[in-house]
């Protein structure tokens, strides 16, 4: 059974639509990749996934559950995650802060736990904080362990991101562009973390510009033109077809 299975699904704006009835599905434990020229839907299918949208017409299941429309956070609950193409940093707060905020749907607290600060809630909170922290040093990013998150790199940040999303502990993470913005080598370091998150059984699915990162670590491509299905396949499939090539990629080296 899929994990993800997206059928005939269009969304418009205005009368122009940004998705047009497309259909595809995803397999639990792979690297699935999304890629497509500036303009071909990419994003707006992310946001359609992950409940920011609502869709025109057709269906979005997860674990055999409709949830076209259902909103970010109950599909948190359900065991998605994403990051966006822009930061969505809060640069106020410690590095290990932002990650917790991630943390929140499973952390156990009520209100009288709250104002009278019992032991319990204290104990959780440690825990969460020393999860946290692991889960920092998964990323790559155990120097910033007691750093503000106003005092780190961009490339930091973006795996600092990935972090908060693992810590909501998600069947399938969502990454919008993990490697804009990066050179080389923090490309590579979010290379690994994406190898490594798939390596823990987590499906991942990324919008990914840069084709020797999605060409080296996906198990399976759809490529989008205009919001519809252009071609779908694997990294040796996607490189050689014909009309992927004269759509968008050239000459991948």
């Amino acid at each position: 059974m899929s994990l993800l299975k997206v059928t005939n699904l269009t969304k418009s704006f205005g009368g122009v639509s940004a998705i047009r009835d497309l259909s595809f599905s995803i397999e639990a434990g792979t690297i699935h990749s999304i890629i497509g020229p500036n303009g071909a839907g990419k994003t707006t299918l992310f946001n359609l996934i992950t409940g920011v949208y609502t869709p025109s017409s057709g269906a979005v299941r997860f674990n055999d559950r409709e949830i076209g429309g259902v909103e970010p956070h109950k599909l948190a609950e359900l065991g998605m995650n994403r990051t966006f193409q822009n930061l969505q940093i809060f640069h106020n707060m410690s590095a290990v802060e932002n990650v917790m905020v991630g943390a929140h749907l499973h952390l156990q607290k009520g209100l009288l736990q709250s104002l009278l600060r019992l032991p319990s809630l204290a104990r959780s909170e440690r825990q969460t904080r020393d999860h946290c922290w692991e889960l920092m040093d998964f990323v790559g990013l155990a120097q910033y362990r007691h750093a503000e998150a106003n005092a780190m790199s961009y490339g930091a940040l973006k795996r600092l991101e990935i972090a908060r999303a693992l810590a909501a502990k998600p069947k399938l993470l969502l990454l919008d562009e993990p490697a804009a913005g990066l050179n080389d080598t923090e490309t590579r370091e979010v290379d690994e973390v994406i190898k490594r998150i798939a390596a823990q059984g987590i499906t991942v699915v990324l919008v990914e510009h840069d084709m020797k990162m999605v060409m080296g670590i996906s198990d399976h491509i759809l490529v989008l033109d205009y919001g519809a299905k252009l071609a779908e396949g694997t990294p040796a499939e996607i490189r050689s077809n014909p009309d992927v090539i004269a759509a968008y990629l050239g000459t991948v080296g």
